[in-house]
């Protein structure tokens, strides 16, 4: 059975800047209290108006294509995860296909948040090994900046989201030990709502409070977003930091340990970690729980804060490009978010 290689990985990053210091401009903090949290200097933002999930899709994409040494007509089948799509439906998959003039190709969309872009690479990964498709675009994107509440009520959500994208393309290899090794996914949906958007349209959130009884005008008026809601805050992000944390720096370490014994690897195998750059300091414990070194794990959210479904294939693209990642290296990438969901691949490169 061939196994699955990544031959081509791009990534594309907004060129607006924002540092912490801009963020002073609407919100009560500072650069200390964000780096001392967060490990955050600086995140980009699309622009608002010409910038989409999509469109920065598609130029990570072209780069990862061009890198594999093939066509957009080579394609024939993309994974699109995102939490942030520009449009509640269709999903991103099939503008992408459009904007890039693919065939007539299958397009699946990924809404598994900060883990999605592992759960769209193992999907991926099983079309490649039976055999179905040849060529897998796999894409992470994420425009975060169109939907935080940029005031001091918000400042803790909004000052750890960032916008960009990656790609990679998959590709069927029969060379022994290369390739995708395993993955590995989870879910608990028990703490849901503790990292969660409740209102991301106009409707209710029913899973918070007890769903209407009878569909009277007094009863629908309670379906649709009021201003008390606004007021609240709740048409935005909700996080609850500290529960996110303790429950980050079990499953992180956790998943990724389950991958290596399932090949029956250890901590001192692993070339380099790509985890999700949701915060410096989970990156920081999970690599003090298992001993790796410094040149073991790769950060870059510093310079892009968190971008969710993008973070692993920006983080990715730039190792490789730095030269940190070369063939035969063992590469693991791990994510844990909202849902809560958890994942881990390896990869020999």
């Amino acid at each position: 059975m061939p196994t699955s290689k990544i031959a081509g990985i791009g990534c594309y990053i907004p060129e607006n800047k924002v540092t912490n210091e801009d963020l002073k401009q609407y919100m009560e903090t500072t650069d200390e209290w964000i780096q001392e949290r967060t490990g955050i200097r600086e995140r980009h933002y699309a622009h608002r108006t010409k910038e989409t999930t999509t469109t920065m899709a598609v130029e990570a994409s072209k780069i990862a294509i061009e890198r594999a040494g093939i066509t957009a007509l080579d394609i024939d089948f993309i994974v699109f995860a995102t939490l942030s799509p520009d449009y509640y439906f269709p999903g991103c998959g099939v503008l992408v296909q459009r904007a890039l003039q693919m065939k007539e190709i299958g397009a699946l969309d990924i809404r598994n948040q900060c883990s999605g872009f592992v759960y769209a690479l193992s999907v991926a990964d099983q079309f490649i090994k039976t055999g179905m498709y040849k060529n897998i675009l796999v894409i992470g994107s994420e425009k975060h900046s169109f939907g935080l509440d940029f005031s001091t009520r918000g400042r803790n959500v909004s000052v750890l989201f960032g916008d960009g994208a990656g790609a990679v393309v998959l590709q069927a290899t029969e060379k022994e030990g290369q390739g995708i090794i395993s993955t590995h996914l989870h879910s608990d949906g028990q703490s849901a709502e503790l990292l969660a958007m409740y209102n991301p349209g106009t409707h209710a959130n029913h899973w918070v409070k007890e769903p209407v009884a009878d569909y009277t005008d007094a009863a629908i008026g309670e379906m649709f977003m009021s201003e008390q809601m606004i007021d609240k805050a709740q048409n935005f992000p909700f996080m609850d930091g500290p529960a996110v944390f303790k429950k980050a720096i079990v499953k992180f370490p956790e998943v990724i340990m389950e991958a290596l014994t399932k090949n029956r690897l250890t901590t001192a195998d692993i070339t380099i970690l790509i985890p999700h750059q949701a915060n410096l300091r989970i990156s920081q414990f999970v690599q003090q729980k298992l001993a790796l070194r410094n040149d073991q794990v790769f950060n870059n959210i510093q310079h892009y804060g968190n971008t969710t479904a993008a973070s692993i294939p920006i983080a990715l693209c730039e190792a490789w490009q730095q030269g940190k990642i070369k063939e035969g290296d063992l590469v693991c990438m791990a994510a844990f978010g909202s849902g809560f969901t958890w994942a881990s691949a390896l990869v020999r490169w």
